[in-house]
């Protein structure tokens, strides 16, 4: 009897440190109104005095805030082993995360680069410092993390992309939403504007830490390799990989794993004393 006892107590600490997630809701004063974020925590995230680096991790097309949780729940065992706050808001079923400058309802740069993190270091114990902040995402998401990780250099200090939608130029199916977004898709010169193959080209002063992957299965993999190719032609750091899999949550689950790998070892390395 004492044996069960035992193992119920230590399963109970078990789970009472276990990672936890909260769902929280985050007002856009750009777009007037209030959006869902699930934000992870570690488990060691119990010890008040103690702050985390951020990742903040953002879903694909037709997918929303709740994705990342639902589908990866390994998630909470990643926040454990790599001690982040991983912060999973949302991007609306085709929010692109860019400012529309055609329409005032979806302003999801702002939204995601300054809103969101300007709620979570406010409410949670994160490192308020460049050096411990990653953007990155899945397909849709995968642009949003190069695109805005490029826009706001000065506030993430690294960033990625997984199995990237990442030339927006060319995305012109209607169910897509980017003409409702952009214009007419005749303006071809605006779209590569809100594109990554056009914000690389002014490359930020501060440097960032890149990583890019996709699989080889994936219908849209010649997009990572188009950015890819550019960003050699350019000389911008980075690290670029390919392994199998296509377009889906098998292939994501163990991309996440890699990147926030990535990223721990990063903010390692920008540690005081660690350069």
């Amino acid at each position: 009897m004492r044996q069960y006892l035992f193992f119920f107590f230590i399963l109970g600490i078990q789970f009472s440190y276990a990672a936890t997630a909260d769902t929280v809701s985050i007002y856009s004063n750009a777009m007037k109104r209030t959006y869902k974020c699930v934000v992870v925590k570690p488990a060691s995230y119990q010890n008040k005095e103690t702050r985390f680096e951020t990742v903040y991790l953002l879903h694909g097309h037709s997918g929303s805030f709740s994705n990342w949780i639902m589908r990866v729940p390994q998630i909470k065992k990643y926040a454990d082993e790599f001690q982040l706050i991983i912060v999973c808001p949302e991007g609306r079923y085709a929010g692109w995360y860019f400012d529309s400058p055609v329409a005032d309802s979806m302003q999801f740069e702002t939204y995601i680069a300054k809103e969101v993190p300007a709620f979570i270091d406010a409410n949670y114990n994160t490192i308020n410092n460049r050096n411990a902040r990653a953007i990155t995402g899945l397909s849709m998401g995968g642009h949003g993390g190069l695109y805005l990780g490029f826009r706001h250099a000065d506030f993430f200090a690294a960033c990625g992309s997984m199995s990237g939608a990442l030339l927006i130029e060319q995305i012109t199916g209607a169910r897509y939403g980017i003409q409702k977004l952009l214009g007419d898709t005749g303006k071809r010169q605006r779209y590569y504007d809100y594109s990554i193959m056009k914000e690389m080209e002014q490359y930020p002063k501060d440097s960032l830490a890149i990583i890019m992957d996709c699989g080889t299965e994936d219908f849209i993999v010649d997009m990572s390799r188009a950015v890819h190719t550019k960003m050699l032609a350019l000389k911008i750091p980075h690290d670029y990989t390919e392994r199998p899999g296509g377009h889906d949550w098998n292939y994501w689950r163990t991309a996440l794993q890699f990147q926030l790998m990535y990223f721990r070892n990063y903010f390692d390395r920008k540690k005081p004393g660690q350069e």
